[in-house]
């Protein structure tokens, strides 16, 4: 099969992932890497390039919603941690709903943008370094 194939399809998956449809990015980079190791840094570059991406478009969806008060615990945390919260939004599931409360709370788009992209692309090279380890 085609890398452009291949890593568009990567893409897709983890575009879909990092929204609140369902998508399972780590099972395709994985899938590729199994397959296809020696494309490993495009294969990172696509993944956080392509998830960071979908968490971005969560970012600017909660900017589209009218302010309104967060939880006062929630709201504390965003104020103490602020855009670095925004690490973990690799997190499953409760990941998705980072971006979305740091859009809503007029977060700093920029420093959003850095966390979110810090975040992708430590958990993508954690797990190609594992999928690495298994394949040699």
């Amino acid at each position: 099969m085609s890398s452009w194939l291949l890593l568009g399809g990567l893409a897709a998956s983890a575009f879909l992932s990092a929204t609140v449809l369902p998508g399972n990015s780590e099972l395709a980079l994985g899938a590729l890497l199994l397959q296809r190791p020696e494309l490993l840094w495009p294969a990172l570059l696509v993944a956080t390039a392509a998830n960071a991406l979908g968490s971005i478009s969560s970012l600017w969806l909660g900017r589209c919603v009218p302010p309104r008060p967060l939880p006062p615990r929630a709201a504390a945390w965003f104020a103490r941690f602020g855009p670095a919260a925004l690490w973990l939004s690799w997190v499953p599931l409760a990941g998705d709903a980072l971006p979305l409360a740091a859009g809503w709370l007029r977060l700093s788009f920029w420093p959003c943008v850095l966390w979110i992209t810090l975040g992708k692309a430590s958990r993508y090279a954690l797990l190609a370094w594992g999928m690495l380890g298994l394949i040699r």
